[in-house]
C-alpha cells in the first residue's frame, strides 16, 4: 500500500462509524430511509444507469454504503471498494437491516485484485469526491478500465475542478491555482462537523486535485469512449459549478 494511501486510511478509520451514526442515523434508521425510496436516495445519479436489476456494480470508494444499498434494493449486484474498515462496518450493518446483500472489499482501490475482479463489472460508479485521494489519475483510470467488462460503463461523479480555486461547496478545503499539480495535506471530508478539540486531533488526508482537461484526458487515454460530461451547480449557490458527472464506455 502506498504511503499516502496508509495516511488516508488512518484518517478514514478515525471515528468514522460513530460519525455515520450521528449524521445518517443508526444502521436501522438509515436502512428504513433506503427501503422507503431507493431512487430518491440515489438522487441525480439514478438517471445515469440504464437499468438496475442484475447489473454488477463496482462502487468505488463507496464509503458507508449510501449509494450501494439503494442500488442493491433496486436489484443491482454491488461490491464496494473502500479503504476504511470503519466504513465497511456501518455499510454492512445497514445492508443487513435493509435486507440486502452487498460485497465490501477493504483495500487500496489501486490494488484491486484484477485476477478476481478484472472484467467483472457492468458499471464502475463513484460519487461525492473520490479523485482527489489518488495522486496518479491515469493509474486510477486504468484500474477502472480493467474491472469493467467490454461495453461496461464508467459513471464518475465528483467535485468540480472549479473547487480548486473557490470553495463553492463550503468544504473548508484550501484553494490554489487552478493549474496546480501540488500534492497537499488537508482535513478529511467530515472533520468540519466536529468540535475544535476533536477536529484538531483528526488525522489529515493527502490530496491531489485535477483540472477538467486532466480528468477528460485520463478517461480517454485509458481507452474509454467518453459519452457525456455534465456539470452541476454548487449545493447552495446555483450560479457556481459544484460537481460534474462523466460517463464513458469501455
Amino acid at each position: 500500500m502506498r504511503d499516502y494511501s496508509r495516511q488516508n486510511k488512518e484518517a478514514w478509520e478515525y471515528n468514522a462509524y460513530d460519525f455515520w451514526t450521528k449524521m445518517s442515523g443508526t444502521p436501522a434508521e438509515r436502512a428504513k430511509l433506503d427501503r422507503e425510496n431507493p431512487l430518491r436516495m440515489l438522487r441525480r445519479h439514478a438517471a445515469y444507469f440504464d437499468s438496475f436489476q442484475g447489473v454488477r456494480v463496482a462502487n468505488i470508494c463507496g464509503s458507508c454504503g449510501k449509494k450501494a444499498i439503494p442500488l442493491a434494493l433496486l436489484g443491482a449486484d454491488v461490491t464496494i471498494f473502500d479503504i476504511s474498515s470503519e466504513n465497511r462496518r456501518y455499510a454492512m450493518e445497514v445492508a443487513q437491516a435493509a435486507g440486502v446483500e452487498i460485497g465490501y472489499e477493504v483495500c487500496d482501490v489501486l490494488e484491486i485484485d484484477r485476477e478476481k475482479y478484472g472484467g467483472r463489472f457492468d458499471v464502475a460508479f463513484m460519487e461525492g469526491g473520490v479523485l482527489h485521494y489518488f495522486h496518479d489519475i491515469d493509474e486510477f483510470m486504468s484500474v477502472m478500465y480493467a474491472v469493467l467488462r467490454p461495453g461496461g460503463k464508467l459513471i464518475l461523479s465528483d467535485f468540480h475542478p472549479f473547487t480548486k480555486i473557490m470553495d463553492s461547496l463550503n468544504l473548508e478545503q484550501p484553494t490554489m491555482s487552478y493549474f496546480s499539480t501540488e500534492v497537499f495535506e488537508g482535513e478529511m471530508a467530515h472533520a468540519r462537523f466536529f468540535d475544535e478539540p476533536i477536529r484538531s486531533r483528526m488525522p489529515r488526508c493527502s490530496y491531489r486535485k485535477y483540472t477538467v482537461s486532466e480528468i477528460i484526458n485520463a478517461i480517454i487515454d485509458s481507452g474509454f469512449r467518453l459519452q457525456r460530461f455534465d456539470e452541476h451547480p454548487a449545493w447552495e449557490n446555483e450560479a457556481l459549478p459544484g460537481e460534474f458527472t462523466a460517463v464513458a464506455v469501455k
